[in-house]
């Protein structure tokens, strides 16, 4: 990447067009050659087996030709089979088009390349999925919790949405979409589209129309045995039918975070905002897959003291959604922004204590991570991500080092001057695909030239290109966590036994906080004494489990193993999971304990987990 001078006033003139169209070509993670064309409309006709784990279908792609002398189509593929293709005229008729497909690449698949006489306003590809496509799950009746029909789920963040649809896979290219899905009766099909709460599920035919233009990793469907229920008038959520109710109690504040959102940054621009509770193997916390979030069923704990997830996926509608990064390595400019709108969210509806308590838990992992983590990967404005899998770029730096980098801004420039920038930066780029070039010409212009002095060009360039913290990073402090540490102190000094902190009723919050202070190793009788008292191992509480379990690790507490293989084979959540197994891998002992355990996990596990469970595997494996 080259250098960018961050605070030169010459940058504040570069039209932001052109800075989309120069970063959509030079994507790496991709084969699409946007500034030749570019894919404005995608029409899917998809028939969803489950005998075979395949989705067989046709997509029609509308074309918009932006080099007049371009005969030549590539589209993302990662392991379709391509029955045939068709370029269809202006007159909608058809004809076979010659294509082939490159060299499949271990990342990115392989290109679909279709060759044109000349250009045609669409082109039809019918294809079929791999049985193991990397975008889609397939769950068994038994791994459902109904036990009845089998279940169906898609995640297409990063780049796996060219493993059920030929497209131009790049955050970079923004289309509208419609689809006919036909599934099993009595199943339900949904989609980051138009749903409808009581829409008929016995004709095993749906139709979905998504008129806002999406970049290919919001394209979502999920296919299975699922009931739905309003919480409001414009939200809904969808679960398995024994599900639906809890989930619905649980996420009963939606509307409320919608009116406070749209308070802060301007109008909901998206219709509807529905929740899908998914089975525990998706993979992710969230996926905010427009008009239909994609939820985790980790968070459904019965007192909504998790429901920032919520907060984090609506909040996508406008950062992310709405405004989107143009390539994966400026990911920051999705998530980081996401992660402090989500902050102000829980802020709005459950108050500053709460919003104080995610922040300093969400500042205490990034660090933990940092320490983890390449130079170079603890950058905002990361290099181009040539030869990686963007996957590896969702790390806690575009979390939560882009959500401290505004929150410094917000404190310089104060609350109300950059709330106003906010929503501006919103309103300026809606329905747009933009680089970190284009954010800070956009913050030179309207908030720094217009309030000189507040902050310095060296401290702007300390947060987005350089590694680590800058020396203007402000803490974020928490006065029930002050009573927490003093908590912790006094038991670890044996001046109060475990059983006056269960009486002290903490929340999820502060019971993290207090696992997250622990020395690195207890002795069993100090375990046995929290065990006992606070009911760690079996909780159902993914967030305190994740702390609970890499200590009892550890510290040898054999104890434990028979709630970690429960754990790790109930859910798929990476974050939730990836700790203990990587605390497991740190011994002979516990790398042939999890061995055996993954053996159980990895057939109800989603790919994307597979994929990193096996590689921490074979790290492991060598370093033992």
């Amino acid at each position: 990447m080259s250098p960018i001078h961050a605070l030169l006033p010459a940058l504040a003139l570069i039209a932001s067009t052109a800075a989309v169209t120069a970063q959509a070509a030079s994507d790496p993670n991709s084969y699409a050659e946007t500034d030749k064309v570019r894919v404005t409309n995608l029409a899917l006709d998809l028939h969803v087996t489950f005998r075979t784990h395949q989705i067989v279908g046709k997509a029609e792609l509308s074309l918009d030709w932006r080099d007049k002398n371009a005969r030549e189509l590539k589209l993302d593929t990662r392991g379709l089979s391509i029955a045939t293709v068709e370029i269809v005229d202006a007159a909608g008729k058809t004809s076979p088009a010659v294509f082939s497909l490159g060299t499949a690449d271990k990342i990115l698949g392989a290109p679909l390349i279709v060759k044109f006489d000349q250009q045609a306003p669409k082109v039809r590809v019918s294809y079929a999925t791999h049985p193991e496509a990397s975008g889609l799950q397939w769950l068994s009746e038994t791994q459902t919790a109904g036990k009845k029909h089998p279940f169906l789920f898609s995640q297409s963040q990063a780049i796996h949405a060219r493993s059920w649809v030929p497209l131009q896979d790049t955050p970079a290219v923004r289309f509208t979409y419609s689809a006919d899905v036909h599934v099993p009766k009595p199943l339900r099909a949904v989609m980051s589209a138009n749903n409808h709460p009581d829409a008929s599920v016995e004709t095993g035919e749906f139709h979905f129309e998504m008129d806002k233009p999406i970049p290919s990793y919001l394209l979502a469907l999920a296919v299975g045995d699922i009931a739905a229920k309003s919480t409001g008038p414009r939200t809904a959520v969808y679960a398995e039918h024994a599900m639906v109710d809890k989930a619905a109690k649980e996420f009963e504040d939606t509307e409320k975070m919608i009116v406070a959102t749209e308070k802060l940054y301007g109008s909901y621009r998206w219709g509807r905002y529905d929740i899908l509770v998914l089975p525990p193997s998706f993979p992710f916390g969230g996926m905010e897959n427009p008009r239909m979030t994609f939820a985790t069923p980790t968070v459904i704990v019965g007192d909504k003291s998790l429901t920032s997830l919520v907060a984090h996926e609506l909040a996508h509608s406008w950062s992310g959604n709405l405004v989107t990064n143009s390539s994966w390595k400026d990911i920051w400019l999705n998530e980081g922004f996401t992660s402090y709108v989500e902050n102000r969210i829980v802020e709005a509806v459950y108050g500053r204590e709460q919003s104080d308590m995610e922040d300093v838990i969400s500042q205490f992992g990034l660090k933990q991570e940092m320490a983890e983590l390449k130079p170079e990967d603890q950058l905002l404005m990361l290099a181009p991500l040539v030869g990686r899998d963007p996957d590896e770029a969702l790390t806690d730096v575009a979390y939560i080092k882009g959500a401290w980098f505004l929150t410094f801004l917000e404190k310089r420039f104060g609350r109300p001057a950059f709330d106003a920038f906010l929503r501006g930066w919103f309103d300026a780029h809606a329905f747009q695909s933009v680089d970190s070039d284009v954010f800070v010409a956009y913050l030179q212009k309207h908030l720094i030239d217009k309030h000189p002095g507040k902050v310095k060009p060296a401290e702007i360039d300390a947060w987005l290109k350089q590694p680590g913290l800058p020396e203007t990073a402000e803490p974020a402090k928490s006065a029930r966590f002050d009573k927490v540490n003093a908590a912790r102190t006094d038991w670890l000094g044996g001046k109060r036994d475990a059983a006056s902190l269960a009486a002290a009723k903490w929340g999820t919050q502060e019971t993290v906080r207090f696992l997250e202070g622990l020395p690195e190793k207890l002795d069993a009788k100090q375990l046995d004494e929290l065990d006992a008292a606070l009911h760690f191992n079996g909780t159902a509480n993914g967030e305190i489990a994740q702390r609970w379990y890499p200590l009892t690790v550890r510290s040898g507490y054999a104890k434990a193993r028979p709630s970690i293989e429960q754990f790790l084979i109930g859910i798929g959540r990476r974050k939730l999971i990836m700790p203990t197994w990587e605390a497991l891998m740190t011994t002979p002992d516990g790398l042939t304990f999890a061995e055996g355990v993954f053996a159980k996990a990895r057939p109800g596990y989603h790919p994307i987990t597979t994929g990193s469970v096996q590689a921490a595997l074979d790290k492991a494996r060598k370093k033992n």
